[in-house]
């Protein structure tokens, strides 16, 4: 399913798929009007509900109490240099016992998101013209 960005007015995008959109935009000290996430917050967004939702859905199967879970993360990025370091504090709730929560921060690393920003990626650009319209 395609993912569409289209602009709003200056730097205010919105993006979505054919069921969901959300606003992405940049704050007021680069041009934007701060009327959503940067780009690169939205993909920190995405680790970490993906990393909450993984976590989640296991816990769920193997019958874990995991009604308070908070994902937290913080990113350094170097784009002059194709660095970025993703930091995720993962919170669980009391009463896990310590294999529990070993067992959550393992498969926190296997969820989609995560898979796919430790794994080779490549991006593959194409221009088109629009339509006169």
């Amino acid at each position: 399913m395609p993912i569409t960005a289209k602009r709003v007015h200056r730097l205010t995008h919105e993006v979505g798929n054919s069921r969901h959109t959300i606003t992405v935009d940049e704050p007021p000290e680069v041009g934007g009007n701060d009327n959503g996430p940067r780009p690169t917050e939205l993909l920190a967004m995405s680790l970490a509900s993906c990393t909450a939702i993984t976590m989640e859905m296991y816990a769920d199967r193997k019958g874990f109490d995991l009604s308070r879970v908070e994902v937290d993360v913080d990113y350094q990025l170097d784009p002059k240099r194709g660095e970025t370091v993703f930091h995720v504090a993962i919170k669980l709730p009391p009463g896990l016992t310590e294999e529990q929560a070993r067992r959550l921060e393992v498969i926190a690393g296997k969820c989609p998101v995560h898979r796919v920003l430790e794994g080779s990626v490549k991006v593959v650009d194409r221009v088109q013209l629009l339509a006169q319209g």
